[in-house]
């Protein structure tokens, strides 16, 4: 498989897509400057750049979309979607339903998120939870350069807008490019287990992940669920794995209240409490805005270590003897 960071797996699909659909193009902060392949392949009227004006930028893409076009639009920082929120929520979001379907918004949002630049609080900031919150907009936080060239292809193709959040810290690590459209609504099972299951998206999939490979020095077999699609959740392959493992860690670096983990949790709770053998555990940084100093900012977001002990903890007298000793 070739190797590719995430940026560069996301500007492969959008190349992909504009080959194959002359309906798509792409626009926005700095495009043209940042993206020069595309802008030198497909040319200046499919590849601009923009004024800084996302409440613009959205509505234009909003207006492009209803007269037939495929928008592609990168706003940059999520806090800056705030400047947006009219064109997307009230006007992408709604107009498809409110026009009985005569008119289809398929318009795809980019914008970065999450710690690992050090950029301070109005530049990062999680805001995903806000935005599957809203009818009729759909989001994805992929956490490889696989998922994010597969969930920007399906994201291309969708009628409906669709928010693609980049994980700052995992922006330009490399990793393996899929084959094929990932699905919008469909999670992935980053790592089987039967004794925990340790559900993220974002930056705290790999933090999951080196959380059950300590765990799995201990005996304890931990599953690792990515759930790449935010809006609309895997359901299924959320209950699925619960039912199995019949305990649950939840991590992800938006705030607490109201974040995505509380529905997931409420989701457990709902269709799966029989199953449950421990409490639902919800690891999430603080409600409070980030710190652009770099080591505040990481201690943020729940890191591998306290995934792990609080997996332990729902163990509870099924810690195997080595691991209660150890701890």
């Amino acid at each position: 498989m070739t190797m590719m960071t995430m940026m560069d797996a996301i500007d492969a699909a959008i190349a992909a897509e504009m080959r194959t659909d002359p309906s798509v193009l792409v626009f926005g902060e700095g495009v043209a400057t940042k993206r020069t392949a595309l802008r030198d392949e497909f040319g200046a009227a499919r590849v601009r750049n923009t004024p800084l004006a996302e409440g613009i930028i959205a509505g234009t893409a909003a207006g492009a979309a209803a007269t037939g076009l495929r928008p592609i639009v990168d706003l940059l920082f999520a806090p800056f979607l705030c400047y947006a929120m009219d064109e997307i929520v009230n006007a992408a979001g709604k107009l498809r339903y409110l026009s009985g379907g005569q008119f289809s918004f398929p318009m795809v949002v980019l914008a970065h998120t999450g710690g690992g630049w050090g950029v301070g609080g109005q530049h990062n900031h999680n805001l995903e939870a806000w935005f599957a919150h809203a009818p009729g907009l759909k989001v994805a936080m992929p956490s490889t350069p696989a998922d994010a060239w597969g969930l920007m292809r399906a994201a291309i193709r969708d009628d409906n807008p669709v928010l693609i959040f980049t994980d700052m810290a995992l922006a330009y690590a490399p990793g393996e490019l899929g084959e094929t459209a990932v699905p919008i609504g469909q999670a992935r099972v980053a790592r089987e287990g039967s004794d925990v299951t340790l559900i993220g998206y974002g930056k705290t999939v790999p933090a999951c992940l080196e959380a059950a490979a300590e765990l799995a020095r201990a005996s304890i077999a931990a599953e690792v669920l990515d759930l790449r699609s935010l809006k609309p959740l895997d359901e299924a392959a959320i209950l699925r794995s619960v039912r199995k493992t019949g305990r649950v860690v939840i991590a992800h670096e938006a705030s607490r209240t109201c974040g995505i983990g509380a529905e997931v949790a409420a989701m457990v709770a709902d269709a799966a409490f029989a199953s449950l053998r421990a409490p639902v555990r919800r690891l999430t940084g603080p409600d409070a805005p980030v710190a652009a100093c770099f080591p505040l900012e990481a201690a943020y977001s729940p890191a591998p270590a306290a995934i792990a002990a609080a997996a332990r903890d729902l163990m509870g007298d099924h810690v195997p003897r080595d691991l209660a000793l150890a701890v």
